[in-house]
C-alpha cells in the first residue's frame, strides 16, 4: 500500500490536503479530501445583539464579506419582521451583483487560469498569476480590470471594498446619489467587454480539454439554487430549487425558514468541514451541488439577453443538466455577463435613487432565516434570539459545505484516472488539486461549529502502523 499526500491544495481560499492511497499495482483504491481549519463563529456570537450580527459574520471572509453580510441582514430583517424598502432592496443587490463579478472574476483569472492557459502539465515554477501575466498579458490585464470594476462599484456603493457597515437590519446606511449611478453605468459597457472577450476565447480553448471535461467531477449528482417564481436565475432573492441528475425539478420555491425540512448536515471524521445532504434521500443518495454551475442547472433561463444566448450555447454543448465541474469555470464567465446585465437593469430603474432605504424595529421573531446565493452557491444564516434580542444559537451553512461531498468524489475520480503509481508525474497531482480549484472553495467560510464534529485519534508506532484507535462518530 501506498499513501501520496497533497499537503496542501493551492490556489483556494483557505486549506485543505488530499491523501491518495494506492495498491501494490499503483492503482487508486481511496482519496480523502480534508479540510485541515475550524472555525467557531456559530459559538462565540452567542451572547451578541441581533444587529451585528451582519458585522461580525462579514469577518469570516476577507473574498466574499458582502454575502455573509447579506445573508446575515436577510435573517436579521425575519428576526425584525420587516419587508425592507424596495431602494434597499435593489441596492443590496446591486452590491451583490458587484460581489459575483469580483469574485469569479478572482477565481477565474488568479487562481485556475494558471491552469487553463498555461496547461495542467506547465513547468509549477511559472504555473501562477505571474507566469500567465507573462505568457498572456492582456487577458491578465482583463481580469485585473474586471476585478477592479467588481471591487470599484462596492466601494461606491459601501464607501469601503472589504466589510463595510453598509448592509444593515432593515436594508442600507445610505442612499445612492445619482452621480454615483451614472459613473458606474459609464464604466459598464468596458466590463461588458472584457467580460464577452474572455467568455469567447475560452469557448475556444475548451477543445484542449475535452479529457478533463470527461473526468473532472462528471458523475451525475442532484443541483440547488435559487430561482424566482417564472424560473429565472436569482442571486439576492427567489426560493431554494432542486434539481435531480436528469434533469427533473424535485422541490421547488423552498422558503429560507424551511430549508431544514429538506437540508440535513453530516460530519465527517476526515474533514472539519460538514457535509450537508438532500434530507428526504439520506447522506448516500442526497447529494448535490451548488454554485455557478449549479445555478445554471437548476435555471431555467438567466433573464436577460446574453446571458440568456450563452446560457442556450452552454447546454447545447454540454447537455442540461450539464454534469462535468470542470465546466463551473464556463459557468462563472456565463454568471459574470448576467450580473453585468443584470446591474445595468438595476441602475436604471429610477426607483434605486429613492432616500427611504432603511426599515426599524425592533424584536418581533425569535427566530430569522437568511438565505443567498453567494458566488460559491447557497449561502445560509440561521439564528435565534432571546427577547432581548441576543443570540441564544446559530448555524452557517456555508456554500463550500453543500459541495463537500461532491468534491471529495470528484477528487476520487480525478485520481483514479490520472494517476498511476507506477509513473508519478507532477501534473497528476495538479489535476487533483485543479479539480477542487474547479468549486472554488472556500473553506475559511465554509467550517463552523454547529453540531458534533467527528473525530478519529489513531496511536501509531514508529513504522507508521496504528496500534490503538478510539472514535466518535
Amino acid at each position: 500500500m501506498k499513501r501520496i499526500t497533497i499537503d496542501h491544495v493551492s490556489r483556494i481560499e483557505g486549506h485543505a490536503k488530499i491523501v491518495i492511497l494506492l495498491n501494490d499495482e499503483g492503482q487508486v483504491t481511496n482519496t480523502e479530501f480534508h479540510v485541515t481549519q475550524v472555525r467557531g463563529f456559530e459559538k462565540f456570537t452567542e451572547g451578541r445583539p441581533y444587529y451585528e450580527m451582519p458585522g461580525i459574520t462579514s469577518r469570516i471572509c476577507g473574498i466574499c464579506p458582502v454575502s455573509h453580510a447579506l445573508a446575515s441582514s436577510k435573517a436579521c430583517d425575519a428576526i425584525m419582521a420587516v419587508r425592507i424598502p424596495p431602494a434597499a432592496r435593489k441596492l443590496r443587490e446591486l452590491l451583490h451583483c458587484a460581489q459575483i463579478v469580483q469574485s469569479h472574476a478572482l477565481s477565474f483569472f488568479y487562481l485556475s487560469a494558471p491552469d487553463l492557459l498555461l496547461g495542467m502539465d506547465s513547468d509549477p515554477a511559472t504555473r501562477n498569476v505571474l507566469g500567465v501575466i507573462a505568457a498572456h498579458p492582456e487577458l491578465a490585464r482583463d481580469g485585473i480590470e474586471l476585478r477592479k470594476f467588481g471591487l470599484q462599484v462596492i466601494e461606491s456603493l459601501a464607501q469601503e471594498r472589504v466589510h463595510s457597515s453598509w448592509v444593515v437590519p432593515g436594508g442600507v446606511n445610505s442612499r445612492l446619489l445619482a452621480a454615483t449611478r451614472d459613473r458606474i453605468l459609464s464604466e459598464l459597457p468596458a466590463a461588458k467587454t472584457i467580460a464577452e472577450r474572455t467568455i469567447q476565447f475560452f469557448k475556444g480553448a475548451l477543445d484542449n480539454y475535452k479529457e478533463e471535461i470527461a473526468s473532472f467531477g462528471s458523475a451525475p449528482t442532484m443541483y440547488a439554487g435559487l430561482v424566482d417564481a417564472k424560473g429565472d436565475l436569482q442571486l439576492y432573492d427567489g426560493g431554494l430549487r432542486f434539481r435531480s441528475a436528469t434533469g427533473e425539478i424535485i422541490e421547488d420555491q423552498i422558503a429560507p425558514e424551511d430549508y431544514a425540512n429538506w437540508i440535513s448536515e453530516a460530519s465527517l471524521r476526515e474533514s472539519y468541514l460538514k457535509a450537508p445532504y438532500f434530507k428526504p434521500m439520506g447522506p448516500a443518495g442526497g447529494v448535490y451541488r451548488v454554485g455557478p454551475l449549479a445555478r445554471l442547472n437548476v435555471a431555467d433561463r438567466c433573464g436577460f439577453p446574453k446571458a440568456d444566448a450563452e446560457l442556450n450555447e452552454f447546454h447545447q454543448r454540454f447537455g442540461a443538466p450539464a454534469h462535468s465541474s470542470f465546466l463551473y469555470h464556463y459557468a462563472r464567465l456565463i454568471e459574470i455577463v448576467y450580473a453585468l446585465e443584470k446591474m445595468e437593469a438595476l441602475l436604471t430603474d429610477p426607483r434605486i435613487l429613492e432616500d427611504h432605504v432603511r426599515a426599524t424595529a425592533g424584536v418581533n421573531s425569535l427566530e430569522g432565516v437568511g438565505m443567498i446565493e453567494a458566488p460559491r452557491g447557497v449561502l445560509i444564516h440561521h439564528y435565534k434570539v432571546n427577547d432581548e434580542g441576543a443570540i441564544v444559537w446559530a448555524n452557517l451553512i456555508v456554500a463550500t459545505g453543500h459541495n463537500n461531498f461532491a468534491i471529495g468524489r470528484s477528487v476520487q475520480q480525478v485520481s483514479e484516472h490520472f494517476i498511476k503509481g507506477d509513473k508519478l508525474q507532477e501534473g497528476m497531482l495538479n489535476r487533483v488539486s485543479a479539480v477542487v480549484r474547479a468549486y472554488d472553495p472556500c473553506l475559511s467560510c465554509s467550517t463552523h461549529a454547529a453540531g458534533q464534529i467527528a473525530l478519529r485519534i489513531q496511536l501509531m508506532n514508529r513504522s507508521g502502523e496504528v496500534v490503538d484507535e478510539i472514535s466518535r462518530p
